[in-house]
């Protein structure tokens, strides 16, 4: 077997490859390597033995991204069959029935910790018509740097996600040090809701991953968060929220109960405590 290297597509032997995963870097230790992965489409990060990886072939990879290039572009044509609109501007929406009034969709700003999904939530927004700022951002830096943003682009929602996951899975479900970056997301939410003390824009928050720590992160101020089961989410869980709470009107309140059929895994994947949407009309 070829030497497994920074880049590399690998499965866990002992998991019967049931993720794919990135490799972010490999740690050299006293005992073995320790390669710290990334999910290729699933928002989880992880170690494992050297060992205990298996490159994937080139194929495998393929189907997998086609797979999610199939189901973004599925529910990307799904969402604009629903809402019909005779054009798609950036941030404005003009329906065929009310050609004379523009809608004005909420604005996004979205930190993301991984570069490629960065890339595919700006391609999902843009095609929705959606006014969205996309930031590549390490979740650990997330906490510094999302004050600044809220200043300079004064989104109506803002977006944190990245990778996570539980080191023990299953077990120590409310100590903050068995996730690998909940702790981040939930500084990162704190944060933001000093900023919105300030200006009292009434920001709507999505924040976490895979397995995040889903009360912790509500109780930080996130309007919906991943996961309440500790699960996988799917890469698109944050962007439909993103999307309901943006399409929906300022006066009409959003529950999990509104959402949760357009997720993948339902509310075991994202919950929260709803919020206002962020769509106005203007003469």
């Amino acid at each position: 077997m070829s030497k497994i290297k920074k880049g590399d597509v690998v499965a866990r032997k002992s998991y019967g490859k049931d993720i794919l995963f990135v490799v972010k870097y490999v740690i050299n230790t006293k005992k073995e390597k320790i390669a710290i992965l990334k999910g290729l489409v699933d928002r989880v990060e992880a170690d494992s033995s050297i060992e205990d990886l298996e490159k994937v072939e080139k194929q495998k990879i393929n189907e997998k991204m086609g797979n999610l290039q199939d189901r973004m572009h599925h529910k990307i044509t799904k969402t604009k069959e629903i809402r019909s609109p005779e054009d798609y501007k950036i941030g404005i929406v003009i329906p065929k029935h009310r050609s004379k009034e523009r809608i004005v969709t909420g604005k996004i700003l979205h930190l993301d910790g991984d570069k490629k999904y960065s890339q595919k939530s700006y391609y999902y927004y843009k095609k929705l018509g959606l006014n969205a700022i996309v930031r590549n951002i390490p979740e650990y830096k997330q906490p510094r740097e999302v004050y600044s943003l809220l200043k300079a682009y004064q989104p109506d929602i803002l977006v944190i996600t990245g990778h996570d996951g539980m080191i023990k899975r299953g077990t120590d479900y409310h100590n903050i040090y068995n996730y690998r970056n909940s702790k981040y997301f939930i500084q990162t939410v704190k944060e933001a809701r000093k900023y919105d003390q300030e200006t009292n824009n009434h920001l709507v928050i999505f924040a976490g991953a895979c397995q995040s720590y889903f009360e912790a992160i509500i109780s930080a101020g996130a309007n919906f968060a991943s996961s309440p089961a500790r699960i996988l989410i799917d890469f698109l869980d944050p962007l439909v929220i993103a999307e309901k709470i943006a399409f929906t009107e300022n006066y009409k309140y959003i529950t999990i109960d509104d959402i949760a059929e357009e997720l993948r895994d339902g509310k075991n994947g994202v919950s929260g405590i709803g919020a206002n949407g962020k769509m106005i009309s203007k003469s």
